[in-house]
């Protein structure tokens, strides 16, 4: 397994509806239930319309595509962080999964992650 820190910030956000979403940012992650609109995206593109903000987030990237009847991926590098406590948000896609957790909690993630023998791409 392969992860690849996400080269930006990101903010965690509550907001009353999508008109004002830019799709075109390279991150935009939506999601919409009968309660609430979640938006997590850049924090430079923060939408006007929030509700509430959790700025100050980063991203690992699962760098590997998840075939569906993969088990257990989630899992294993929740167990790891958690050991460390680290606390996590997650959010998938069709392909793969993110990982987010607080900026200062970064570098210890990625320690506790390859001392347990996962490989993390860092950008330069």
């Amino acid at each position: 397994m392969n992860l690849e820190v996400v080269d930006c910030d990101f903010t965690i956000c509550k907001i009353d509806n999508i008109d004002k979403i830019d799709l075109t940012q390279k991150f935009i992650f939506l999601s919409k239930t009968s309660d609430e609109i979640s938006l997590v995206c850049e924090s430079s593109s923060i939408p006007p319309n929030i509700i509430e903000s959790e700025p100050g987030w980063k991203a690992i990237k699962i760098s590997d595509t998840l075939d569906f009847s993969i088990v257990g991926v989630l899992s294993k590098i929740s167990a790891i962080l958690a050991s460390a406590d680290i606390s996590i948000f997650v959010i998938s896609t069709y392909n793969t999964d993110y990982i987010l957790m607080k900026s200062e909690n970064l570098d210890k993630g990625i320690h506790v992650l390859k001392h347990n023998g996962i490989k993390i791409i860092i950008p330069l």
